[in-house]
């Protein structure tokens, strides 16, 4: 009976035998083979291809950043996954708040790589990033002005060194008003409620002028002069500069006109640089130095959802009279979550800590995807790594090989890690 059970369990037991074989002792076992031999495969190479993994630049760069990925998205994605579980527990539209978390799970590393991709574009009318960035940014700071403005040769302006323009003679309160034309600046640029420009009437001991764009859509203007169809440069900066300091300054309306002081008397009018810089456009979020920051930010939409999830199934099983014995014994809300609930999901958030770490260790989608060719470098991982050498344009199928062997290295602690885990919670 002993003998046919073997045999019956062996038959049952080989296809599953036959398939763990071909599809990963197999391949593990012919990647640690292929590790030890060259480029070509033909000559043995030893330990070169390990050497060259902890000599070469950009693999110790992919390695660095593995375990940037390792220490911080593990981190973040289970902590806020406990903080969602615990508050989605209060809030009278929980599940539809866990709903929306997790809905990021049913989208494919591919689509949330394209989807991330165009948040993190540059230009702030596609990057939604940049988009709310650029727009916290503008509320408390001032905004660009008018970026390749500058006069023609017969305007009363000139060079001033740095950017700047300044007129060409003084001014004088008893003059006429001010004009102050500009040019290079395309009209569907201009700010949405600049108005018409117009020439202010005199005021007496004051300095009067207006800075509009001479331009008119459609050509039939005159230079230097204010047509009823050109807009004034609002929000443009005048000051008044007496022997090289500014006595007095002003900023022109809706359509163009300001009003100095008596002070500004004999002085000439500069246009500052601060005018004519270049709109602030947001974050380069793809860059060297913030691309892996922004990818694990796309990773941790992705699974923080995941780890919601698993630990509130492990909330839920957790003794309410626990709780609720704290709370009587006194102890504050935040009391009650520090010593008494993230306790008691201990082994709940080890399973989860586990589960993405193992997952980041392998991480490759995403930063493919991603990071663009000019930063793919400085984002780059092992998991990618492995792929680029192995079939890049130069590949070499030893270090793919060795770097393969070390990623299955990395993986195998953490994994002998749950499985004793896993084992002990058994035994209890």
């Amino acid at each position: 009976m002993t003998g046919t059970r073997g045999l019956v369990a062996a038959g049952f037991l080989l296809p599953a035998l036959v398939l763990l074989g071909a599809l990963v002792v197999y391949p593990i076992g012919y990647s640690a083979y292929r590790s030890f031999f060259d480029k070509s495969g033909n000559g043995f190479a030893g330990l070169g291809n390990y050497v060259e993994i902890f000599t070469d630049d950009t693999i110790l760069t992919a390695v660095k950043n593995n375990a940037i990925w390792v220490v911080v998205a593990p981190t973040v994605a289970t902590g806020l996954g406990l903080v969602f579980a615990v508050l989605t527990e209060r809030v009278r539209w929980g599940t539809a708040f866990k709903l929306v978390v997790f809905m990021p799970m049913a989208i494919s590393m591919l689509a949330a790589g394209i989807i991330f991709r165009l948040v993190y574009e540059q230009d702030p009318e596609r990057g939604v990033a940049n988009a709310v960035w650029v727009g916290v940014h503008d509320t408390f700071a001032a905004s660009a002005g008018y970026p390749h403005a500058h006069p023609l040769p017969a305007h009363p302006l000139e060079a001033a060194g740095g950017g700047a323009f300044i007129t060409r003679d003084p001014v004088s309160a008893d003059g006429p008003a001010v004009r102050l034309p500009l040019v290079g600046v395309a009209p569907a640029k201009m700010p949405d409620d600049a108005r018409p420009a117009r020439t202010p009437a005199p005021e007496p001991g004051k300095i009067t002028g207006t800075a509009w764009l001479d331009f008119t859509r459609g050509g039939g203007g005159k230079p230097n002069s204010v047509d009823p169809e050109e807009l004034g440069l609002k929000g443009i900066e005048i000051e008044a500069v007496k022997d090289g300091r500014v006595v007095a300054t002003a900023t022109a309306g809706a359509d163009g006109t300001f009003t100095l002081p008596a002070q500004a008397d004999g002085a000439r009018l500069r246009l500052p640089e601060s005018n004519f810089r270049e709109p602030y456009n947001g974050v380069d979020w793809l860059g060297p130095s913030l691309v892996t920051p922004a990818i694990i930010g796309s990773y941790v939409w992705m699974w923080a959802g995941f780890a919601m999830v698993l630990i509130a199934a492990g909330l839920a099983a957790v003794p309410r009279e626990l709780l609720e014995a704290a709370r009587v014994d006194g102890a504050s809300e935040w009391q009650v979550f520090r010593m008494v609930t993230v306790p008691l999901l201990a082994p709940v958030l080890a399973v989860v800590m586990v589960t993405l770490m193992i997952n980041v260790l392998k991480i490759f989608d995403l930063v493919f995807i991603i990071s663009p060719g000019s930063s793919q470098d400085d984002a780059n991982v092992l998991a990618l790594q492995l792929y680029r050498s192995s079939f890049g344009t130069d590949a070499d199928l030893g270090v793919g090989s060795a770097i393969a062997v070390l990623l299955l290295l990395l993986v195998v602690p953490v994994m002998l890690f749950n499985i004793r885990r896993m084992r002990r919670e058994t035994r209890r």
